[in-house]
């Protein structure tokens, strides 16, 4: 059975999380929240005429105590056993009064300083059945802020049945984690991919966004379920504003690796300049920084994706049309929605592409390996031609018939030959111990067949390196087909080998009249050889044949 990441599990966890952000009909609306510094117990009433409070604080110094009001509009009274609750969302320490009555208390508000930190961040309340009738309530905190002073402020306030609060929150956290675990599982799968093909960065990469992304569900979402004080709060938010930094940078350097693009390193430093000077610049202003990266995220990778749709690049205009409903989503729908409704389906456009790379390296590694079989079969066909064979069993029977010894020697050379050639059928690479084996085993026949003398020479081996089979004897071939012997009836082939830090070479030497080394063309041995560095080497390999003083040159380079 064959293990598959389907991009439907991303789809069908950005529909959940679609569904889980829907909102549910206002029964309340919300004044403008007015603030004053001091202590006093009539600040809690619903009669108090709080017009001249301050509609801001910047900052409240030394943990004192201060208190928030915020008139609030009930648009219909509770059903029968169905009381409302107000799910509060506040920093510091405090005592909620509603009408003037205390429905709860979060901590020691003045006594910070001396006690340990106590109190959550997120809290809901009940409201009393008969205070909670339809029309204007006061809703009132006294507050202290001793870790963060400056974070003076009520930031978040739902008024909705009890239940509902507590059960929506369950059932929204549950949505959350599921959409966090398709990602979990991607980042695995994929990191895995990544381990078996470390070339394939991009496939890395996306590995990586998708456990930022889990990461980022998990740490914005524990809050329902795990107490945290609001003194842990802003580190939480630092942390959150961290991976969504590392998301924000790695999607838009993502797609510049599958659409390159003039100068991309420089706008890729830029970019990042941007993103660490936004989450520096805006201090607290942690909602402020989300949007502008994400904002930010949205239009680099808008622009790179737009570049490569000009050029016609595989998938870029899906990928594009992804980035486009993105970005309507961001400016259209909620923050929360918007934000993992849009990551969802940039995460899907950047699988879609990986999807395509690996159906594109499935069909080259399909052609590499009928390029494998054809280049088993080319070298087959090398030692097996019937011209080879008629003229090698011809001059065989000469041999038997004049001299038995050496007839016998030269059965020995021609089985040899036959069995280093079934050795190496099969095989990529060899060592090049048993290529040289080869070619001069390959002499001894034609020394045989020619009736000249051939002699073999190399300098510096390393006998630790191995190379195609069947090259140097294929070059060997040429050398000897297009040679003419000079007046001592003798030729000589030389090997060279040469290695530096940038790569290796062999430099294959012919001392002999070379018959056509003017019109000499590439032939179906050369191409032999190409192929065959090709098959191990991809394009890091050069050769060069040329003609020289002495006969003959050819050298291939090998990059590393």
């Amino acid at each position: 059975m064959t293990l598959k990441f389907s991009p439907y599990y991303l789809l069908i966890s950005v529909v959940l999380l679609a569904s889980s952000c829907a909102q549910d009909p206002a029964i309340f609306s919300e004044h403008e929240t007015v603030y004053n510094i001091g202590d006093q117990s009539k600040w809690a009433a619903k009669e108090f005429n709080d017009q001249d409070w301050h509609k801001r604080l910047k900052s409240v110094p030394d943990g004192e105590i201060f208190w928030s009001r915020t008139k609030v509009d009930i648009l219909a009274s509770p059903e029968k056993f169905r009381p409302y609750g107000l799910e509060i969302d506040a920093y510091g320490e405090y005592e909620i009064f509603w009408d003037g009555m205390l429905i709860g208390k979060n901590g020691n508000p003045g006594q910070e300083a001396k006690l340990p930190p106590e109190g959550e961040v997120w809290v809901t309340y009940g409201i009393p059945t008969q205070l909670a009738t339809a029309g204007e309530h006061v809703l009132a905190l006294r507050l202290s802020n001793y870790y963060f002073p400056d974070h003076v402020g009520q930031y978040q306030l739902k008024i909705a049945g009890y239940e509902d609060l507590v059960t929506d929150l369950l059932i929204k956290t549950s949505y959350m984690h599921v959409f966090a675990g398709t990602f979990l599982i991607a980042s695995i799968y994929f990191l895995f991919l990544f381990l078996n093909n470390r070339k394939e960065y991009p496939t890395l990469i996306f590995s990586v966004c998708c456990f930022l992304i889990f990461a980022l569900v998990i740490t914005v979402f524990s809050k329902d379920y795990v107490p945290m004080h609001y003194s842990l709060h802003v580190i939480r938010l630092q942390i959150i504003n961290s991976f969504l930094l590392g998301i924000s940078f790695l999607i838009p350097y993502y797609f510049s690796m599958q659409f390159p693009y003039p100068r991309r390193g420089l706008s890729l430093i830029l970019y990042a300049v941007l993103l660490i000077s936004l989450w520096f610049i805006n201090g607290h202003a942690f909602d402020l920084k989300t949007g502008s990266m994400v904002l930010s995220m949205l239009c680099f990778s808008f622009g790179i994706v737009a570049y490569g749709a000009y050029k016609n690049a595989r998938g870029a205009r899906l990928v594009l049309a992804a980035l486009l409903l993105s970005v309507v989503v961001f400016i259209v729908f909620g923050f929360v929605i918007s934000m993992y409704t849009g990551l969802g389906l940039v995460l899907l456009g950047m699988l879609y592409l990986l999807t395509l790379n690996i159906k594109a390296q499935r069909l080259a590694y399909e052609n590499s390996l009928v390029q494998s079989t054809r280049l088993r079969l080319e070298l087959l066909k090398k030692n097996i031609q019937p011209h080879f064979l008629m003229n090698t069993l011809t001059s065989l029977i000469d041999w038997v018939e004049e001299s038995p010894k050496k007839g016998a020697l030269f059965i020995e050379a021609l089985a040899k030959e036959f069995d280093l050639f079934n050795q190496i059928e099969d095989q990529t690479l060899i060592p090049i111990a048993q290529e040289i084996a080869l070619c001069r085993t390959h002499l001894e026949i034609m020394e045989y067949r020619k009736e000249l003398n051939y002699s073999w020479e190399e300098e510096g081996i390393d006998l630790d390196q191995k190379i195609p089979p069947g090259i140097l004897h294929t070059l060997l071939e040429n050398g000897i087909t297009h040679s003419l012997p000079p007046e001592d009836s003798s030729i000589k082939f030389k090997l060279v080998y040469e290695s530096n830090i940038d790569c290796q070479s062999y430099t294959f030497l012919t001392f002999a009249n070379i018959s056509d080394a003017k019109s000499r063309k590439e032939g179906t041995g050369l191409k032999y050889i190409k192929a065959r560095l090709t098959e191990s080497y991809q394009s890091k390999w050069e050769i060069n044949s040329e003609a020289a003083n002495h006969g003959w040159k050819s050298v291939i380079k090998i990059h590393y």
